[in-house]
């Protein structure tokens, strides 16, 4: 089974305080100001990029074929080909990501965000 575009989509419509940005600046989800889903330049690549936790867990999705290297991103962003990634996976990884982004908003930013509905 494979992603869609329209599946990420969807979820990260529904996680609170995020929005689609658009040209001129990278094709992205983010939370504040702050990617945590990204898509490329001007164009759907055939995949999305999500931070995870830290370089040790970027490998190790890496190094087991659930994801590769996010080309341009540090290393703890890995990248989710939609041909060959489970759904199921990069939701939860899109999710952890959001997570991790919005943690790191200033204090004010995110006490300004609705509460998160549970994973």
């Amino acid at each position: 089974m494979t992603v869609t575009r329209g599946q990420i989509d969807a979820y990260c419509e529904r996680l609170p305080g995020a929005r689609l940005a658009h040209p001129p600046e990278l094709v992205s989800w983010k939370v504040g100001e702050k990617m945590f889903a990204c898509f490329g330049d001007f164009e759907d690549t055939g995949g999305v990029s999500v931070k995870t936790r830290d370089v040790e867990t970027a490998a190790m999705l890496i190094d087991a074929g659930v994801a590769d290297k996010a080309p341009y991103f540090h290393r703890s962003w890995v990248r989710f080909a939609y041909d060959r990634a489970e759904p199921d996976e990069v939701l939860h990884r899109i999710g952890l990501s959001y997570d991790l982004i919005r943690a790191s908003l200033k204090k004010a930013e995110r006490d300004a965000l609705p509460a998160r509905e549970s994973a």
